[in-house]
Protein backbone atom coordinates (compact mmCIF):
# COMPACT_ATOMS: atom_id res chain seq x y z
CA UNK A 1 0.00 0.00 0.00
CA UNK A 2 1.34 3.52 -1.19
CA UNK A 3 1.89 6.09 1.64
CA UNK A 4 -0.25 9.11 1.05
CA UNK A 5 2.20 12.06 -0.27
CA UNK A 6 3.36 14.45 2.31
CA UNK A 7 1.94 17.91 1.19
CA UNK A 8 4.81 20.94 1.75
CA UNK A 9 2.89 23.99 4.17
CA UNK A 10 4.28 27.35 4.91
CA UNK A 11 6.27 26.48 8.24
CA UNK A 12 4.78 28.26 11.02
CA UNK A 13 6.06 31.34 12.69
CA UNK A 14 7.48 32.14 16.35
CA UNK A 15 3.99 34.02 16.82
CA UNK A 16 2.40 31.04 16.38
CA UNK A 17 4.44 28.38 17.73
CA UNK A 18 5.10 30.32 21.08
CA UNK A 19 8.17 29.27 23.20
CA UNK A 20 8.99 27.01 26.11
CA UNK A 21 10.54 29.10 29.12
CA UNK A 22 10.74 27.21 32.86
CA UNK A 23 8.79 23.85 31.42
CA UNK A 24 5.58 26.00 30.06
CA UNK A 25 4.69 27.00 26.87
CA UNK A 26 4.56 30.82 26.57
CA UNK A 27 3.12 32.83 23.59
CA UNK A 28 3.63 36.83 22.68
CA UNK A 29 0.76 38.95 22.04
CA UNK A 30 -1.38 38.37 19.12
CA UNK A 31 -4.35 40.49 19.56
CA UNK A 32 -4.58 44.35 19.14
CA UNK A 33 -4.40 47.29 22.20
CA UNK A 34 -8.37 47.53 21.56
CA UNK A 35 -8.61 44.31 22.86
CA UNK A 36 -8.09 42.63 26.39
CA UNK A 37 -4.87 41.22 25.95
CA UNK A 38 -5.18 36.97 25.52
CA UNK A 39 -3.82 35.16 28.82
CA UNK A 40 -1.02 32.53 28.78
CA UNK A 41 -2.25 28.64 28.52
CA UNK A 42 -2.44 26.96 31.99
CA UNK A 43 0.78 25.13 32.78
CA UNK A 44 0.10 22.40 34.97
CA UNK A 45 2.95 20.86 36.90
CA UNK A 46 3.19 16.66 36.20
CA UNK A 47 1.31 15.01 38.42
CA UNK A 48 4.06 13.90 40.35
CA UNK A 49 5.32 17.40 40.87
CA UNK A 50 1.90 17.98 42.68
CA UNK A 51 1.55 18.56 46.39
CA UNK A 52 -0.39 15.48 47.14
CA UNK A 53 -3.31 16.52 49.89
CA UNK A 54 -5.18 14.38 52.75
CA UNK A 55 -8.56 16.12 52.71
CA UNK A 56 -9.72 15.39 56.47
CA UNK A 57 -13.75 15.43 56.62
CA UNK A 58 -16.05 14.67 53.81
CA UNK A 59 -19.29 16.61 54.11
CA UNK A 60 -21.09 19.24 52.16
CA UNK A 61 -18.47 21.64 51.77
CA UNK A 62 -15.90 18.67 50.30
CA UNK A 63 -17.95 16.75 48.30
CA UNK A 64 -19.82 20.32 46.62
CA UNK A 65 -16.74 22.44 46.35
CA UNK A 66 -13.34 21.10 47.39
CA UNK A 67 -12.73 17.76 45.55
CA UNK A 68 -14.65 19.09 42.44
CA UNK A 69 -11.85 22.08 42.54
CA UNK A 70 -9.04 19.31 42.82
CA UNK A 71 -9.89 19.01 38.86
CA UNK A 72 -9.01 22.71 38.47
CA UNK A 73 -5.53 22.87 40.58
CA UNK A 74 -2.20 22.77 38.45
CA UNK A 75 -0.58 22.09 41.84
CA UNK A 76 -2.08 20.13 44.03
CA UNK A 77 -4.05 16.74 43.91
CA UNK A 78 -5.97 14.54 46.15
CA UNK A 79 -3.91 11.87 47.47
CA UNK A 80 -5.55 10.49 50.40
CA UNK A 81 -9.25 10.63 52.16
CA UNK A 82 -10.28 10.63 55.88
CA UNK A 83 -13.37 9.72 57.47
CA UNK A 84 -15.70 8.96 60.24
CA UNK A 85 -18.28 7.03 57.82
CA UNK A 86 -17.06 4.07 56.54
CA UNK A 87 -19.65 4.00 53.54
CA UNK A 88 -19.05 7.20 52.29
CA UNK A 89 -15.61 6.88 52.45
CA UNK A 90 -15.22 3.74 49.96
CA UNK A 91 -17.83 5.62 47.68
CA UNK A 92 -16.24 8.73 47.26
CA UNK A 93 -12.73 7.02 46.85
CA UNK A 94 -14.31 4.96 44.22
CA UNK A 95 -15.60 7.99 42.38
CA UNK A 96 -12.04 10.09 42.58
CA UNK A 97 -10.17 7.14 41.94
CA UNK A 98 -8.36 7.19 45.11
CA UNK A 99 -6.80 4.18 46.62
CA UNK A 100 -8.31 2.15 49.14
CA UNK A 101 -4.90 1.72 51.13
CA UNK A 102 -5.07 5.59 51.16
CA UNK A 103 -7.98 6.09 52.87
CA UNK A 104 -8.47 6.45 56.75
CA UNK A 105 -10.59 6.69 59.64
CA UNK A 106 -9.86 9.50 62.49
CA UNK A 107 -8.52 6.94 64.21
CA UNK A 108 -5.78 5.82 61.82
CA UNK A 109 -4.97 9.15 61.10
CA UNK A 110 -1.34 8.95 62.00
CA UNK A 111 -0.94 6.71 59.52
CA UNK A 112 -0.73 9.17 57.04
CA UNK A 113 2.61 9.96 58.34
CA UNK A 114 4.01 6.86 56.45
CA UNK A 115 2.13 8.04 53.50
CA UNK A 116 4.99 9.43 51.26
CA UNK A 117 2.11 10.79 48.52
CA UNK A 118 0.97 13.14 51.43
CA UNK A 119 2.11 16.48 51.49
CA UNK A 120 -0.16 18.63 53.64
CA UNK A 121 -4.07 17.86 55.12
CA UNK A 122 -6.95 19.92 54.08
CA UNK A 123 -9.23 20.17 57.15
CA UNK A 124 -12.92 20.48 56.70
CA UNK A 125 -14.28 19.34 59.60
CA UNK A 126 -16.77 20.78 62.54
CA UNK A 127 -14.53 23.99 64.11
CA UNK A 128 -14.31 22.12 67.27
CA UNK A 129 -12.09 19.60 65.26
CA UNK A 130 -10.03 22.12 64.17
CA UNK A 131 -7.29 22.06 66.97
CA UNK A 132 -6.94 18.73 67.43
CA UNK A 133 -6.48 17.58 63.87
CA UNK A 134 -4.38 19.82 63.28
CA UNK A 135 -1.83 19.25 66.03
CA UNK A 136 -1.94 15.72 65.03
CA UNK A 137 -1.14 16.64 61.33
CA UNK A 138 1.87 18.77 62.64
CA UNK A 139 3.12 15.86 64.96
CA UNK A 140 3.60 13.18 61.59
CA UNK A 141 5.20 16.44 59.52
CA UNK A 142 2.60 17.35 57.88
CA UNK A 143 1.60 21.00 56.55
CA UNK A 144 -2.22 22.54 57.10
CA UNK A 145 -4.41 24.21 55.24
CA UNK A 146 -7.44 24.61 57.38
CA UNK A 147 -11.17 25.57 57.16
CA UNK A 148 -12.35 28.61 58.60
CA UNK A 149 -13.09 29.61 61.03
CA UNK A 150 -9.81 28.99 62.26
CA UNK A 151 -10.70 27.15 65.71
CA UNK A 152 -13.66 28.33 68.21
CA UNK A 153 -11.69 30.24 70.25
CA UNK A 154 -8.81 32.54 69.98
CA UNK A 155 -6.72 30.39 72.33
CA UNK A 156 -7.26 27.34 70.62
CA UNK A 157 -6.44 29.14 67.01
CA UNK A 158 -3.23 30.42 68.67
CA UNK A 159 -2.28 27.09 70.17
CA UNK A 160 -2.98 25.49 66.38
CA UNK A 161 -0.27 28.51 65.45
CA UNK A 162 2.27 27.42 67.93
CA UNK A 163 1.99 23.82 67.24
CA UNK A 164 2.74 24.21 63.49
CA UNK A 165 5.64 26.67 64.76
CA UNK A 166 7.38 24.08 66.45
CA UNK A 167 6.59 21.47 63.88
CA UNK A 168 8.04 23.65 61.02
CA UNK A 169 5.01 23.41 58.99
CA UNK A 170 2.87 25.54 57.05
CA UNK A 171 -0.72 26.61 58.18
CA UNK A 172 -3.00 28.23 56.32
CA UNK A 173 -6.52 29.57 57.11
CA UNK A 174 -8.93 28.97 54.54
CA UNK A 175 -10.10 32.18 53.34
CA UNK A 176 -11.18 31.64 49.65
CA UNK A 177 -11.97 35.22 48.90
CA UNK A 178 -8.64 36.55 49.30
CA UNK A 179 -7.79 34.70 45.73
CA UNK A 180 -11.11 35.56 44.07
CA UNK A 181 -10.86 38.10 40.99
CA UNK A 182 -13.79 40.50 41.70
CA UNK A 183 -12.65 40.98 45.70
CA UNK A 184 -8.81 41.58 44.83
CA UNK A 185 -10.48 44.36 42.45
CA UNK A 186 -11.74 45.86 44.98
CA UNK A 187 -9.06 45.69 47.29
CA UNK A 188 -6.37 47.09 44.65
CA UNK A 189 -9.05 49.79 43.99
CA UNK A 190 -9.44 50.87 47.55
CA UNK A 191 -5.81 50.26 48.09
CA UNK A 192 -4.67 51.77 45.25
CA UNK A 193 -6.51 55.26 46.22
CA UNK A 194 -8.01 54.91 42.90
CA UNK A 195 -11.57 56.98 43.98
CA UNK A 196 -9.46 58.69 46.96
CA UNK A 197 -10.31 57.54 50.48
CA UNK A 198 -12.47 54.89 51.56
CA UNK A 199 -15.24 56.50 53.64
CA UNK A 200 -17.50 52.77 54.49
CA UNK A 201 -18.16 49.95 53.61
CA UNK A 202 -21.49 47.72 54.30
CA UNK A 203 -21.25 44.36 54.31
CA UNK A 204 -24.14 41.86 54.37
CA UNK A 205 -23.95 37.62 54.29
CA UNK A 206 -27.36 36.00 54.86
CA UNK A 207 -28.86 32.79 54.68
CA UNK A 208 -31.82 30.90 55.87
CA UNK A 209 -31.52 27.53 57.91
CA UNK A 210 -33.69 24.58 57.34
CA UNK A 211 -36.70 23.70 59.90
CA UNK A 212 -34.88 20.97 61.15
CA UNK A 213 -31.38 22.37 61.23
CA UNK A 214 -31.08 22.46 65.37
CA UNK A 215 -29.78 18.70 64.32
CA UNK A 216 -26.95 20.34 62.31
CA UNK A 217 -23.56 20.76 63.86
CA UNK A 218 -23.56 24.49 62.96
CA UNK A 219 -26.48 25.15 65.21
CA UNK A 220 -24.89 23.40 68.22
CA UNK A 221 -22.68 25.72 70.15
CA UNK A 222 -19.82 23.20 71.54
CA UNK A 223 -19.03 21.91 67.79
CA UNK A 224 -19.42 25.53 65.86
CA UNK A 225 -18.35 28.39 68.67
CA UNK A 226 -21.80 29.96 67.37
CA UNK A 227 -23.85 30.79 65.02
CA UNK A 228 -24.28 32.63 61.75
CA UNK A 229 -21.15 34.89 63.03
CA UNK A 230 -18.12 32.47 62.76
CA UNK A 231 -19.67 30.81 59.91
CA UNK A 232 -20.59 33.62 57.68
CA UNK A 233 -20.54 36.93 59.06
CA UNK A 234 -16.59 35.86 59.27
CA UNK A 235 -16.80 36.56 55.62
CA UNK A 236 -18.12 40.46 56.10
CA UNK A 237 -15.83 40.57 59.15
CA UNK A 238 -12.25 39.05 57.31
CA UNK A 239 -13.25 40.87 53.63
CA UNK A 240 -13.45 44.13 55.10
CA UNK A 241 -10.04 43.92 56.43
CA UNK A 242 -8.80 42.57 53.60
CA UNK A 243 -10.25 44.82 51.00
CA UNK A 244 -9.20 48.13 53.32
CA UNK A 245 -5.46 46.77 54.85
CA UNK A 246 -6.57 48.29 58.04
CA UNK A 247 -7.20 46.80 61.22
CA UNK A 248 -9.97 47.83 63.42
CA UNK A 249 -9.54 49.88 66.31
CA UNK A 250 -13.28 49.45 68.04
CA UNK A 251 -16.36 47.49 67.37
CA UNK A 252 -19.92 47.71 68.75
CA UNK A 253 -22.35 45.11 67.78
CA UNK A 254 -25.91 43.78 68.66
CA UNK A 255 -26.79 40.31 68.04
CA UNK A 256 -30.47 38.40 68.10
CA UNK A 257 -31.99 34.98 68.54
CA UNK A 258 -36.20 34.55 67.76
CA UNK A 259 -37.33 33.58 70.63
CA UNK A 260 -38.82 29.54 70.72
CA UNK A 261 -37.03 28.57 67.67
CA UNK A 262 -35.11 25.45 68.31
CA UNK A 263 -32.80 26.49 65.67
CA UNK A 264 -31.35 28.96 67.49
CA UNK A 265 -31.40 27.46 71.41
CA UNK A 266 -27.84 27.10 71.69
CA UNK A 267 -26.29 29.77 68.97
CA UNK A 268 -27.26 32.99 67.84
CA UNK A 269 -29.26 34.29 64.66
CA UNK A 270 -28.37 37.48 63.97
CA UNK A 271 -25.62 39.93 64.62
CA UNK A 272 -25.11 43.45 63.18
CA UNK A 273 -21.51 45.02 64.22
CA UNK A 274 -19.64 48.05 63.15
CA UNK A 275 -15.90 48.15 62.93
CA UNK A 276 -14.40 51.51 63.82
CA UNK A 277 -10.62 51.59 61.65
CA UNK A 278 -7.53 54.47 62.59
CA UNK A 279 -7.86 56.08 58.97
CA UNK A 280 -12.09 56.94 60.18
CA UNK A 281 -13.24 53.77 57.79
CA UNK A 282 -16.48 52.38 59.17
CA UNK A 283 -18.00 49.04 58.34
CA UNK A 284 -21.29 47.88 59.15
CA UNK A 285 -21.84 44.26 58.80
CA UNK A 286 -25.07 42.34 59.31
CA UNK A 287 -25.30 38.58 59.26
CA UNK A 288 -28.24 36.17 59.88
CA UNK A 289 -29.23 32.34 59.67
CA UNK A 290 -32.63 33.63 59.77
CA UNK A 291 -32.60 36.18 56.41
CA UNK A 292 -33.68 35.54 52.82
CA UNK A 293 -30.32 35.19 50.78
CA UNK A 294 -27.78 37.88 49.98
CA UNK A 295 -23.98 38.46 50.10
CA UNK A 296 -23.55 42.19 49.06
CA UNK A 297 -20.81 44.44 49.61
CA UNK A 298 -20.65 48.07 48.96
CA UNK A 299 -17.95 50.16 49.35
CA UNK A 300 -18.40 54.05 49.43
CA UNK A 301 -15.31 56.14 48.36
CA UNK A 302 -15.00 60.04 48.40
CA UNK A 303 -15.20 60.00 44.14
CA UNK A 304 -16.78 56.42 43.44
CA UNK A 305 -19.12 53.62 44.52
CA UNK A 306 -18.30 50.32 44.47
CA UNK A 307 -21.34 47.68 44.51
CA UNK A 308 -20.58 43.85 44.52
CA UNK A 309 -23.82 41.46 44.70
CA UNK A 310 -22.67 38.18 45.24
CA UNK A 311 -19.58 39.18 47.06
CA UNK A 312 -19.07 36.37 49.17
CA UNK A 313 -20.46 33.39 46.80
CA UNK A 314 -19.38 30.39 45.49
CA UNK A 315 -19.56 31.98 41.90
CA UNK A 316 -21.70 34.46 39.94
CA UNK A 317 -19.25 37.85 41.72
CA UNK A 318 -20.17 41.30 40.33
CA UNK A 319 -18.75 44.36 40.26
CA UNK A 320 -19.80 47.89 39.05
CA UNK A 321 -18.14 51.22 39.72
CA UNK A 322 -20.64 54.25 40.04
CA UNK A 323 -19.23 57.73 39.27
CA UNK A 324 -19.37 61.07 37.76
CA UNK A 325 -18.35 61.40 33.90
CA UNK A 326 -18.47 64.97 33.33
CA UNK A 327 -22.06 66.46 33.58
CA UNK A 328 -22.96 62.46 33.89
CA UNK A 329 -22.92 59.79 36.41
CA UNK A 330 -23.43 55.86 36.04
CA UNK A 331 -22.47 52.58 36.71
CA UNK A 332 -19.58 50.70 35.00
CA UNK A 333 -19.81 46.78 35.30
CA UNK A 334 -16.20 45.52 35.58
CA UNK A 335 -15.99 42.22 33.41
CA UNK A 336 -13.16 39.62 35.09
CA UNK A 337 -12.54 36.41 34.26
CA UNK A 338 -14.20 33.29 36.93
CA UNK A 339 -11.70 31.88 38.59
CA UNK A 340 -12.58 28.61 40.96
CA UNK A 341 -11.75 30.57 44.00
CA UNK A 342 -11.47 27.27 46.19
CA UNK A 343 -8.55 25.59 43.40
CA UNK A 344 -6.85 29.21 43.33
CA UNK A 345 -6.84 28.88 47.21
CA UNK A 346 -5.76 24.88 47.40
CA UNK A 347 -3.16 26.05 44.66
CA UNK A 348 -1.92 28.85 46.76
CA UNK A 349 -1.21 25.92 49.85
CA UNK A 350 0.81 23.74 47.07
CA UNK A 351 2.64 27.03 46.26
CA UNK A 352 4.08 27.56 49.78
CA UNK A 353 4.38 24.15 50.03
CA UNK A 354 7.01 23.27 47.29
CA UNK A 355 8.65 27.31 47.51
CA UNK A 356 8.68 27.16 51.28
CA UNK A 357 6.91 30.53 51.93
CA UNK A 358 4.22 31.99 54.32
CA UNK A 359 0.81 31.37 53.32
CA UNK A 360 -1.15 34.40 52.35
CA UNK A 361 -3.64 34.28 54.68
CA UNK A 362 -1.30 31.93 57.44
CA UNK A 363 -2.83 30.93 60.77
CA UNK A 364 -2.25 34.51 62.30
CA UNK A 365 -4.73 35.72 60.28
CA UNK A 366 -7.76 33.22 61.82
CA UNK A 367 -6.05 34.21 64.76
CA UNK A 368 -6.87 37.57 64.20
CA UNK A 369 -10.65 37.21 63.17
CA UNK A 370 -11.14 35.34 66.58
CA UNK A 371 -9.94 37.79 69.11
CA UNK A 372 -12.40 40.49 66.73
CA UNK A 373 -15.45 38.23 67.08
CA UNK A 374 -14.54 37.35 70.74
CA UNK A 375 -14.60 41.63 70.95
CA UNK A 376 -17.97 41.19 68.88
CA UNK A 377 -19.69 38.84 71.02
CA UNK A 378 -18.42 40.95 74.23
CA UNK A 379 -20.21 43.95 72.53
CA UNK A 380 -23.32 42.54 72.11
CA UNK A 381 -23.52 41.00 75.65
CA UNK A 382 -22.92 44.34 77.20
CA UNK A 383 -24.56 46.87 74.84
CA UNK A 384 -21.33 48.95 74.89
CA UNK A 385 -18.54 49.38 72.28
CA UNK A 386 -15.41 47.40 72.61
CA UNK A 387 -11.87 49.09 72.20
CA UNK A 388 -9.50 46.35 70.33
Amino acid sequence: MTAPSQTTYTPPEPIDTGSVKKGAVKFGPWRGDADKPAGQPPAPLPPEKRVGFAVVGLGRLTLEELLPAFADCKKARVTALVSGTPAKLKAVATQYGIDPGACYSYEQFEQLGDNQNVQAVFIVLPNAMHREFTERAAAIGKHVLCEKPLATSSADARAMVSACERADVRLMTAYRIHYQPHNLRARALVQGGTYGRAISISATNVQTSSPDAAHQWRHKLDMAGGGALPDIGLYCLNTVRFISGEEPVEVMAWQHSPTGDPRFAEVEATVSFMLRFPSGLVANCHTSYDAREDKHQRIQLNRATIDMPNAYAYEGQRLFIGERHGDDSGNTELTLAPVNQFAAEIDHMAECVIEGKTPDTPGEEGVRDHVLMEAIYESARSGRPVKV
